[in-house]
């Protein structure tokens, strides 16, 4: 009996049609992700005008998605270590896509925040696995490139939103843009049929059979025999998901990936929710919602290039460069008055710090075993979310002070700082590439003796 293994075949793979599969139904699930993320603070003054609330009623109310995907992520990501990523990747789609319909007909700030809380269970289940099935088939030198190509799909449905928000609040209402978040329900039937499942689920069910047929779309060159049997790299270790990952060294990177989300997330969500206020409370002759475009444009940029940079370069040295340029960009964006050079540091702003999640999702998804690589990111996610939940209530809070308005941007730049010190202590000698390098090294070694 000769062995293969899943993971090196994959990694040694070329991009075809099937690694575009992939990368297109994790985009497009992101897509949506990215939409909610928007969409609140696109509605957000039309919300308020029709029940009255105050800024720190809509910074509450606006929190409770962000709590829901808290929860998803900590619950589903190693749900889906257990029980595979496609079976959770699909409920979670229809439970975010529901709830989000629903938002729709509330009738009351209170009905409102309930539909916002479970769909954001759906949606901080969703992207970790999205991140995890798009890393296990990504071949080793694009695996960051096109998780970050993915995870522009963010900014895209960002953008989509802020446009839709523009061409159709006025005549349809904020309603209408919450019915256009649950048309994902209308293609789960075809994501179910085309969606692979984890490789490393199915090896653990030992389902050789669709094994054989993914690598063989994988990498066509593949063959498989019958006296092959399938494995994966060998590093599985015992005890549950979470305690693994605090396990073989990895502890202190791990509190410092919790707390790199937290920052990046404050200031991601800080913006997305109160920029357009923000702007149209500095008395400029545009709509603050041309901003929250401007922001997610920018991001797409930062996602792609950085992610490139990080596949070329070192992923840490990039990450700590996105961080301090966000904390610049957003000290500045206080003090300039030229509409263009705001509309330049409000992109370079998106690049900077939606562009830093998704490179760090990439980066944090390299970092941990397959076998805890959904419970890695879902916990990095969930306590992320934290950060998240802290954004929209301390914008709501700026706004009721009336502090100068070069503070209100520099209470989110310094994130960025914090972020960029938190990454610096990331200790890599203890990732999977450099397990990989060494379980590689063993191979060649014994294959050598033999």
């Amino acid at each position: 009996m000769s062995s293969v293994n899943v993971a090196t075949i994959i990694d040694q793979s070329k991009f075809n049609r099937f690694h575009g599969l992939v990368l297109f139904w994790c985009a497009f699930i992101i897509v949506f992700d990215g939409y909610d993320l928007v969409i609140y603070g696109s509605v957000l003054p039309s919300v308020m005008k029709e029940w009255s609330l105050t800024p720190n009623q809509a910074g509450t109310l606006g929190s409770t998605a962000l709590i829901g995907m808290m929860l998803g992520a900590l619950i589903f990501g190693p749900l889906a270590d257990k029980i595979g990523r496609k079976n959770v990747i699909l409920f979670c789609i229809a439970l975010f896509s529901l709830f989000t319909g629903l938002i729709g007909i509330s009738n009351s700030s209170v009905e409102f925040g309930i539909y916002r809380f479970i769909a954001g269970l759906g949606l901080g289940g969703v992207m970790p696995n999205a991140i995890a099935l798009m890393t296990e088939y990504s071949p080793k030198s694009l695996k960051s490139t096109l998780v970050s190509i993915m995870f522009s799909g963010y900014s895209v449905g960002g953008m989509l939103a802020a446009g839709l928000a523009i061409l159709l609040l006025g005549q349809f209402g904020w309603r209408s843009l919450f019915f256009i978040g649950a048309l994902p329900l209308l293609l789960l039937p075809l994501m179910y049929k085309t969606l692979p499942e984890s490789p490393r689920f199915l090896l653990m069910n030992n389902e050789s059979n669709k094994i054989d047929q993914i690598l063989t779309k994988v990498n066509p060159a593949f063959t498989y025999r019958e006296n092959q049997i399938f494995e994966q790299m060998k590093t599985e270790e015992t005890g549950a998901p979470v305690i693994k990952l605090f396990k073989s060294g990895r502890a202190l990177s791990t509190i410092m990936f919790w707390i790199a989300f937290f920052m990046c997330l404050l200031m991601i969500y800080g913006l997305n929710t109160w920029l357009p206020k923000l702007m149209d409370g500095a008395g400029l002759s545009v709509s603050g919602l041309m901003f929250l475009l401007v922001l997610n444009f920018g991001a797409i940029f930062g996602a792609i290039f950085g992610g490139r940079l990080a596949d070329k370069w070192n992923p840490k040295s990039v990450l700590l460069f996105f961080f301090i340029s966000a904390a610049v960009s957003l000290t500045l964006l206080g003090w300039v008055n030229n509409i263009i050079l705001l509309y330049i540091l409000v992109a370079i702003a998106g690049a900077s710090t939606i562009g830093t999640q998704i490179i760090t999702n990439a980066y944090i998804s390299q970092y941990y075993p397959t076998e805890i690589r959904s419970s890695g990111l879902g916990w990095a996610l969930g306590i992320g979310r934290l950060g998240a939940i802290a954004g929209p209530l301390i914008g709501g809070v700026l706004l009721t002070m009336n502090l100068p308005f070069y503070q209100n941007f520099l209470v989110f730049a310094i994130p960025g700082i914090l972020g960029a010190l938190a990454l610096f202590f990331v200790q890599e000698k203890y990732s999977t590439n450099k397990a990989r390098e060494r379980y590689l090294q063993e191979e060649s070694l014994t294959s050598n003796l033999k």
